[in-house]
C-alpha cells in the first residue's frame, strides 16, 4: 500500500474475504502466471473477451547491467532521437517527459498504453539495501514497504546523494498466491491514472518469483498513522499536526482523487478506501494508493457489479456488506467513513469502554446530526473550531454515510461542497485577520 501503513503495528481494521470471517482480502479469479526462461504471459478470462497480458523479462542480468549502462553514456538528445525513432515506427508520439517508458504492443493494451520502468531484482535489493529492517516503512497484506533510493538514468541503485530518487519499493510475499493477482491489478490500473491525487507507479519487477512496484515516495506516510500519531516523529516534529483548516484540505484532496476515478470513460471503483490508503506528502497533499482490488465500474447501463465481498472491516457499505452488490456509491460511503476518521480521530472499528468494538459509523451518526451533541465525535486533538464549519463537515459525512445508496451524492457534489466548506473557511480566517489589523 505505497509507503502507507504503519510500522510493525497490529492492523484492527484487518482485511477480510467473505464476510464474516476475518480473511485477509483478495480478488476475483486468481489464476498463476506460467513462467518461461525469458517471458511471463498472463490469461485471463472474463465474461466479455480474454485479455492477454505479456510482461518481457530482462534476458539475464549481464545483458540487462550492459544494456542500462549503454543507455547511460547516450546524450540527451541522441536518447530522444532514439526513442522518437521507435514512437514514430510504431504510430505512436511521446514527448521527452515520456522518455523512461516503452510503447505496449497496440494489440495488448491491458497495461494503458505505455509499459512501466522495469527494475531488476537485485537493484531493487541494492536500492533496499538488501530488504534491510531499517529500511522498512511499511507491511500490508500484500507484502511489505521498503524505502529506498534509484538512479532513473541506469534504473539501477543510488545513494541519497548521488542522483539518488527516493522510492518505495512493495514486495510480494511468496508464500502469499493471491498476491499475485492483487500486483497484477495494481499494474493494470495504475498504469493508466494520471492525477495530482493518485500515487505514482514508477515501475515494477516481474523476475522468476519474484514480484514488486516501485511508487514515488510519500514523506508524510499514511493519514491513518497521523490520525493515530502512531510514530513518535509526528508527535514531536513541528509542522506536522493535523489542525482544521489541514484536514479539510486532506478530505478535499482524497475526494478530487475519487472523483477523476469515478468520472472516467471506463469509471473505476477503488474497492478498498480507507485512512492506511491515503498517503501524504511533504505538504501534506493527499493521494490514493493501493489499487490490488479496485474494479472498473459498472457500463452500459448497468448499475452494479455483483462480486465477493473484500475490503476491510468497518468500510463497507451496508448494501455491498449483504448483496455483494458494488457501485460506484460503495467507494462514497467508505469515503464517509474516511472523512469520519478525519473529524474524530477515531479507527473505522472504535473499541468502547465495555471492551465490546464497533463500527464507528454506526456509533457517531446519531451525534453527527445533533448540535449539541456533536462535541462528542471531534477529535480533541482539534482543541476548538467554528461550529458552523464542524456542522457543514458533519453534514457531508452524514450524506456519504446514507444506508440508501441512492441518496448518497456522487463524489463531484461532494468535491462541490468541501470546496464550499473551505472558501468559507478562508473568507472567516481572512475576516478574523482584518479585525485583528483594525484594533491594533
Amino acid at each position: 500500500m505505497g509507503n502507507c501503513l504503519r510500522r510493525r503495528a497490529h492492523d484492527p481494521n484487518q482485511q477480510v474475504d467473505n464476510v464474516p470471517k476475518p480473511l485477509s482480502a483478495g480478488v476475483d479469479g486468481i489464476q498463476l502466471s506460467h513462467h518461461k526462461k525469458n517471458s511471463m504471459s498472463v490469461q485471463r478470462n472474463t465474461s466479455s473477451n480474454t485479455l492477454k497480458v505479456v510482461t518481457n523479462q530482462c534476458k539475464n542480468e549481464a545483458s540487462h547491467h550492459t544494456l542500462q549502462k549503454k543507455k547511460a553514456t547516450l546524450s540527451a538528445s541522441s536518447l530522444h532521437r532514439e526513442r522518437q525513432s521507435k514512437t514514430e515506427k510504431d504510430g505512436y508520439s511521446v514527448s521527452p517527459k515520456d522518455w523512461s517508458v516503452s510503447i505496449v504492443n497496440k494489440k495488448d493494451e491491458v497495461f494503458g498504453p505505455y509499459k512501466l520502468n522495469h527494475f531488476s531484482y537485485c537493484a531493487l535489493k541494492s536500492a533496499t539495501q538488501k530488504f534491510s529492517d531499517k529500511n522498512l516503512i511499511g507491511q500490508g497484506g500484500f507484502g511489505d514497504v521498503y524505502k529506498g533510493y534509484i538512479n532513473f538514468r541506469t534504473k539501477d541503485a543510488a545513494k541519497p546523494n548521488d542522483r539518488g530518487l527516493a522510492v518505495a519499493v512493495k514486495r510480494l510475499r511468496s508464500n502469499r498466491t493471491q498476491g499475485h493477482n492483487e500486483w497484477e491489478n495494481e499494474v493494470k490500473f495504475l498504469s493508466r491514472l494520471n492525477h495530482p491525487n493518485i500515487v505514482k507507479l514508477i515501475g515494477c519487477c516481474c523476475e522468476d518469483k519474484h514480484r514488486m512496484l516501485v511508487y514515488e515516495y510519500m514523506i508524510r506516510g499514511s493519514l491513518e498513522a497521523h490520525l493515530l500519531r502512531v510514530f513518535f516523529l509526528f508527535q514531536t516534529e513541528n509542522g506536522t499536526e493535523l489542525h482544521w483548516r489541514r484536514r479539510i484540505s486532506i478530505a478535499l484532496g482524497v475526494a478530487r482523487g475519487l472523483e477523476y476515478l469515478h468520472t472516467r470513460r471506463k469509471p473505476v471503483i477503488h474497492r478498498d478506501l480507507k485512512a492506511s490508503n491515503v498517503l501524504l506528502g511533504k505538504d501534506f497533499n493527499a493521494k490514493l494508493s493501493d489499487f490490488g482490488l479496485s474494479k472498473f465500474g459498472p457500463q452500459d447501463g448497468e448499475t452494479s457489479l455483483i462480486t465477493r465481498v473484500v475490503g476491510t472491516r468497518g468500510y463497507f457499505a451496508p448494501e455491498y456488506f449483504a448483496t455483494g452488490h458494488l457501485t460506484l456509491k460503495t467507494d462514497v460511503f467508505s469515503f464517509g467513513v474516511v472523512l469520519l476518521e478525519i473529524f474524530s480521530g477515531c479507527e473505522a472499528i472504535k473499541k468502547h469502554s465495555d471492551g465490546v468494538a464497533r463500527d464507528l459509523a454506526q456509533w457517531t451518526k446519531p451525534h453527527l446530526s445533533n448540535k449539541v451533541e456533536l462535541h462528542r465525535v471531534v477529535d480533541k486533538k482539534l482543541g476548538s473550531i467554528p461550529m458552523e464549519e464542524a456542522l457543514d463537515f458533519a453534514k457531508v459525512i452524514l450524506r456519504c454515510l446514507s444506508s440508501n445508496p441512492r441518496t448518497r451524492p456522487t463524489m463531484a457534489e461532494v468535491v462541490a461542497d468541501l470546496e464550499k466548506l473551505q472558501r468559507r473557511m478562508d473568507s472567516y480566517n481572512s475576516n478574523q485577520l482584518h479585525y485583528l489589523r483594525t484594533r491594533r
